[in-house]
């Protein structure tokens, strides 16, 4: 019999549904308005598929961002694969949804953070954006820049006894 109810875990599928579901939409109808999305992952994640040379150039976590020009966004239960455009080079991601640290949708200030336990005992904060990868600039300036305030990002530790 469980020991209770794990909240922390139920929370995360939820939040991964959502990014499945606003994916989706974009898969189906493109990207609404201004919205775009900072995607940041674990590029050591067992079912993470890369170019070795992206690989090798975030060897812990990567961030892209998905906003003028992506293409072949296929989205499924487990993950999403695109392709992104890396200065001259497309380059096709499979990122899953479990290799996901932060999804950040920064023209409404809307962010989720997904933490892990060893995270969690570390008291290490994962940074929003730390070195964002672009499909169509190499250095995004900062969400602050756009005038706006930055997005919040939910963290599940304040509900975490």
């Amino acid at each position: 019999m469980p020991r209770g109810i794990d909240y922390g875990n139920l929370m995360h599928r939820a939040m991964r549904g959502l990014i499945q579901e606003v994916l989706e939409g974009v898969q189906a109808n493109g990207l609404p308005s201004d919205h775009h999305f900072f995607i940041t992952f674990d590029t050591g994640h067992p079912d993470v598929e890369i170019a070795d040379w992206l690989s090798d150039r975030y060897p812990g976590e990567m961030t892209v961002v998905m906003q003028h020009w992506f293409d072949k966004l296929e989205v499924t239960d487990e993950g999403f694969s695109v392709t992104l455009n890396f200065g001259s080079e497309p380059e096709r991601l499979y990122i899953p949804y479990d290799a996901i640290k932060t999804f950040v949708d920064p023209s409404v200030e809307f962010g989720l953070r997904f933490e892990t336990h060893a995270e969690d005992e570390d008291d290490d904060p994962i940074p929003v954006s730390p070195d964002p990868v672009s499909a169509e600039q190499p250095s995004p300036a900062p969400i602050s820049d756009s005038g706006k305030k930055d997005a919040e990002v939910v963290s599940l530790d304040s509900f975490r006894k």
